[in-house]
């Protein structure tokens, strides 16, 4: 496993001390007042995190996969829903950069690396979620224009979001269908309608929409690529920086429920002693630590793929999988090793239990991941007569 640079830990360093002073004291009553962060994000563009991962030459910071999945994790362990803020915005952007035409970088990139451009992305409809060539949002070529006409559900983004990634079918009887599918730059305009912010069991503080297009025009320019059906290719390019987002987000979770239940059980006594002397709680957080660990290698291993331009479904979908499933049970025993106070609204353990079943849902089901995974082991060892190779 690489070994982090100064720039590296400088970085961490700084978000984490980002996290300590300005996100934590504020996040539990903002979450509870579902209070969008407005302050917070401002701060976060100050910090370039709206330019992560975008490239220097479009005013970005450039930063590799590695680094990005690290600041995800220090942001999710004081607040997981300002991940969210970024995570759909830097997708976009990703899929803008490895795939839009030199124009499209030049007009939109510069713009959301200083977050004057809120980036989101939309995918899901009320009937197609993780079935994308199932969508029925349809794009219809008019001269210079695009008429999009459609529903997506749970976008983030979607209310103080400007400009989104919209997936469309230009092409509905091609087969097969994901051959159809193209992705247009769309901003807010005539026809783009918000229609309603959607209740959550967590991840709140952050927009998540119901958005409608209503013969909605875009310019044939704001093709993503400038070319008809690439847009599921588009699509699988961004999940997987997506997925890792996921991943570092279950982990950042996972330590913030880990680090409260390490504190507790050196301070709360019971049959006089601290509880962390009974070997009962001795061996939760044993577990719960043992699994955050791997999780958090997953996440490093699937983001060290990515930066070496190679494909990373595989790894990001195992990453995504074992790290949201852990999340929820270092969440759960969290929750149990603190007992009753726990279960209060004083303390942030119940935010990080409603917070982590999102993990398993978000960029892709884990039903979804398993299939992924299953996939690819089949494809690339088609005999069955092989030694797989983690690369660590």
């Amino acid at each position: 496993m690489a070994q982090l640079t100064e720039t590296q830990r400088g970085i961490v360093s700084t978000i984490r001390d980002f996290v300590k002073d300005e996100v934590m004291p504020v996040a539990s009553q903002m979450e509870h007042d579902n209070e969008y962060p407005f302050a917070l994000v401002e701060r976060m563009k100050e910090l370039g995190l709206l330019g992560a991962i975008i490239p220097e030459e479009y005013g970005g910071l450039g930063l590799d996969t590695v680094t990005y999945a690290l600041i995800i994790e220090e942001l999710c362990r004081g607040w997981m829903s300002l991940s969210g803020v970024i995570n759909a915005h830097l997708i976009m952007a990703y899929m803008v950069t490895v795939n839009g035409t030199q124009e499209q970088k030049e007009r939109f990139l510069p713009a959301m690396a200083r977050g004057e451009k809120r980036g989101g992305i939309c995918i899901t409809e009320p009937n197609a979620g993780s079935d994308v060539a199932a969508i029925q949002t349809r794009a219809v070529r008019d001269g210079d224009e695009y008429i999009i006409n459609g529903s997506k559900t749970l976008i983030t983004n979607g209310r103080h979001g400007n400009t989104f990634a919209v997936v469309t079918k230009t092409d509905p009887t091609t087969q097969p269908a994901h051959r159809g599918i193209s992705i247009f730059i769309a901003e807010k305009g005539p026809g783009f309608e918000v229609i309603r912010d959607i209740p959550k069991l967590g991840y709140k503080g952050i927009d998540t929409c119901q958005l409608a297009f209503d013969n909605y025009r875009v310019p044939a320019a704001n093709l993503i690529g400038g070319e008809e059906g690439k847009g599921f290719y588009h699509i699988m390019s961004g999940l997987e920086v997506g997925r890792i987002n996921v991943a570092a987000r279950a982990v950042g979770i996972a330590r913030a429920a880990l680090e409260a239940a390490i504190r507790y059980a050196q301070q709360r006594e019971a049959f006089g002693r601290p509880i962390g002397q009974h070997q009962a709680i001795q061996l939760m957080l044993a577990d719960m630590a043992t699994q955050v660990e791997a999780a958090h290698l997953l996440v490093i291993h699937a983001a060290e793929k990515k930066n070496r331009g190679e494909r990373a479904d595989l790894e990001a979908g195992m990453a995504k999988l074992f790290a949201s499933e852990i999340c929820l049970q270092v969440a759960t025993n969290s929750m149990r090793i603190h007992g009753g106070y726990g279960y209060t609204q004083d303390l942030p353990v119940e935010r990080h239990f409603r917070d982590a079943p999102l993990m398993m849902i978000g960029e892709g089901t884990n039903e979804i991941q398993k299939l992924v995974i299953a996939r690819n082991l089949l494809s690339n060892y088609p005999s069955g007569d092989f030694i797989y190779e983690s690369g660590l």
